[in-house]
């Protein structure tokens, strides 16, 4: 007579363990707005506005937007309590094909752009405490001009 053991593998035991805490959730979400690009994002907007007091109103107005972003994000969290984030939240309320769209957009335009920013950044920085590394010694990558100066009258003037 053979024993049949109940097997582990109930639904529950497949799921992903839900144990971030919210300092955890914090820093995930600091880490992600912050990143690299306030070094970057900070000098180009304080040369446009060219005053202390608006690249504060810039800084104070995209705090706000990313706390309503935040909690927006929170209560989709709390509605769709599942692995996957916004796909999950787009597939939800969007349909399946929202969802898919999303996917390979995250995959072939967003998360590569991203990683361009951060390597561009990383460069820029690495230069500065390694004087020996500059555009000019690492520039052998092929380079396009996009500029419109061999173009025809009637597209430049769009």
């Amino acid at each position: 007579m053979t024993s049949t053991k109940p097997t582990t593998d109930t639904p529950s035991s497949r799921e992903f363990v839900k144990a971030l805490t919210l300092t955890d959730a914090t820093m995930l979400v600091a880490g992600s707005m912050i990143g690299s690009g306030i070094f970057i994002v900070a000098a180009d907007i304080s040369r446009t506005v060219s005053s202390p007091f608006w690249l504060l109103m810039a800084w104070i107005v995209s705090g706000v937007v990313t706390i309503l972003g935040a909690l927006a994000y929170g209560e989709l969290a709390a509605m769709y309590p599942k692995a996957g984030g916004q796909y999950v939240f787009l597939r939800e309320s969007m349909g399946h094909l929202m969802g898919f769209l999303y996917g390979w957009t995250l995959f072939v335009v967003i998360q590569t752009g991203t990683i361009a920013a951060v390597a561009v950044a990383f460069g820029k920085f690495l230069g500065v405490l390694w004087p020996s590394i500059t555009p000019d010694r690492y520039g052998w990558f092929p380079q396009m001009d996009f500029t419109l100066s061999g173009a025809p009258d009637s597209v430049k003037s769009i």
